[in-house]
C-alpha cells in the first residue's frame, strides 16, 4: 500500500498534507510514503528530512499518482492530474463537494473513492480527524493577532501618569471553534470581549472564556443535530440586527467567523451598521471566501469605508503554514488509520462505520 501527495500551488496553498514526522508514522503502519520533489521545502522540510524518515521522492507528478493507492491533498488538484485517477485510487482531502460537484461526478463514475473531511460527523471518535476544528482553532487565533496589528491603538488598558488608555472592545461574530479561540486570544491580550451566535448553547462557552454573550431575548436555539449553525428566521435576523447595530457603535474590532456549511456566509453586518461605527475600527472577515459576514468584504483586500477598515481574508492559514500543516497531517493520518486494515494491508471501506459513510462522496 502506497500513500502519496503532490506539491500544492504555493500561490494558493502553503500547507502540506504529510509532514516528515507523519511520514514515519505511515511507514511504521506498513504504508509506503511518496512525495514530489521539494514538497515541503518552503516550510523548512527538505527532501532529506523526508528521506531520513523512509519516504521516497518522485520528480514526476504523473508517476507519483500512478504509483499511489491513496492520494492526500488539501483540496482538489488540477484537472490534468485528477484525470490520472482510476478505480484503484482513494483520494482524501477537503473537497468542498457542493462547490466541486461537476469536477467530482465523472471521477466517481470511474469508481475513484473520494473522502472529504469537511463532512466528518461531530462524534467523539472523529475528534482526532476533525480538520475543521484543528484549522479553525488556528484561524481564530491568527485573526485576532492580524487585526490587532492593523488597529492603531493599544489593546489592553494602560494606566500612566499622563492618563489612562482604555482597553479595546472586541466583538466576535460566531462562537464556533474559530470564534471561541478568537475570544480567548483577545481576552488574553487585554481586550474587553463581546460575542454573538445563533446557537444559544454558545452562551456558556463564551462566558467561560471571559466574554459577554449578546443574546436576542426569547430567541430559539438555531443549532443542527450535528452541532452546526442553521439559518435564522427573518424575525430573529431583525432582532439580531437591532442588538448588533447598537453594540457596534462602541466596538473597536470585529472578528467575523460565522459560516453555514455548504452555503453562502450569512450577511450579519450591514452597510448601515458600518456607517455608524467609529472611524479607526477594524472588521476582520474570515468568512470572505463564502461571501463574507460584512457588507463591502472583498477577498484579500482591505476596504476603507469612512475610516472603518474591512479586511477580507482568503486563506489565513497560509500565514501559519507550519502549525496548520502539522495538525492537518495528523488529522489525515488518523483518518487513514481508521480506513486501513493493518492485518491484511489494504483499505477497508466499511460503510457501517459512521465516519466512513458520512465522508465518502457518492
Amino acid at each position: 500500500m502506497k500513500i502519496g501527495s503532490i506539491s500544492e500551488d504555493k500561490n494558493i496553498e502553503k500547507r502540506v498534507s504529510i509532514t516528515p514526522d507523519i511520514a514515519k508514522k505511515y511507514i511504521d503502519l506498513g504504508i509506503d510514503v511518496q512525495i514530489t520533489e521539494n514538497y515541503g521545502e518552503h516550510l523548512g522540510y527538505s527532501n532529506s528530512n523526508y528521506e531520513k524518515q523512509g519516504a521516497t521522492i518522485i520528480k514526476s507528478k504523473k508517476e507519483l499518482i500512478e504509483k499511489s493507492d491513496i492520494i492526500v491533498q488539501m483540496g482538489l488538484i488540477e484537472d490534468d492530474d485528477l484525470s490520472l485517477l482510476n478505480s484503484k485510487h482513494t483520494y482524501i482531502g477537503v473537497l468542498n463537494s457542493h462547490k466541486n460537484k461537476e469536477r467530482l461526478s465523472s471521477l466517481i463514475e470511474k469508481k475513484v473513492n473520494f473522502f472529504s473531511l469537511d463532512l466528518l460527523p461531530r462524534i467523539t471518535r472523529a475528534q482526532s480527524m476533525d480538520i475543521l476544528s484543528s484549522q479553525a482553532n488556528l484561524a481564530g487565533y491568527k485573526a485576532v493577532v492580524e487585526s490587532f496589528s492593523i488597529f492603531e491603538k493599544a489593546i489592553p488598558m494602560m494606566m500612566t501618569a499622563a492618563g489612562t488608555v482604555p482597553a479595546a472592545k472586541v466583538l466576535v461574530v460566531g462562537a464556533g471553534v474559530a470564534g471561541l479561540q478568537a475570544i480567548a486570544t483577545a481576552k488574553r491580550m487585554g481586550a474587553i470581549v463581546f460575542a454573538t451566535d445563533v446557537r444559544v448553547a454558545s452562551k456558556e462557552q463564551v462566558e467561560s472564556l471571559g466574554g459577554k454573550f449578546l443574546v436576542v431575548e426569547g430567541s430559539e436555539n438555531l443549532e443542527t443535530e450535528g452541532g452546526y449553525a442553521k439559518e435564522a428566521s427573518e424575525e430573529f435576523k431583525k432582532q439580531q440586527e437591532e442588538l448588533l447595530a447598537e453594540t457596534l457603535k462602541k466596538i473597536d474590532i470585529v472578528i467575523c467567523t460565522a459560516l453555514i456549511p455548504g452555503k453562502t456566509a450569512p450577511l450579519i453586518i450591514s452597510e448601515k451598521m458600518i456607517n455608524n461605527m467609529q472611524s479607526g475600527s477594524i472588521i476582520y472577515d474570515l468568512a470572505a471566501v463564502q461571501g463574507g459576514n460584512a457588507a463591502f468584504t472583498e477577498v484579500d483586500k482591505i476596504i476603507d469605508k469612512n475610516g472603518v477598515k474591512i479586511v477580507g481574508e482568503k486563506n489565513i492559514l497560509n500565514k501559519l503554514p507550519s502549525s496548520s500543516s502539522g495538525l492537518y497531517s495528523k488529522n489525515i493520518f488518523n483518518f487513514v488509520t481508521n480506513l486501513y486494515d493493518k492485518k491484511n494491508k489494504k483499505l477497508n471501506i466499511n460503510l457501517e462505520d459512521e465516519i466512513i459513510a458520512k465522508t465518502i462522496i457518492k
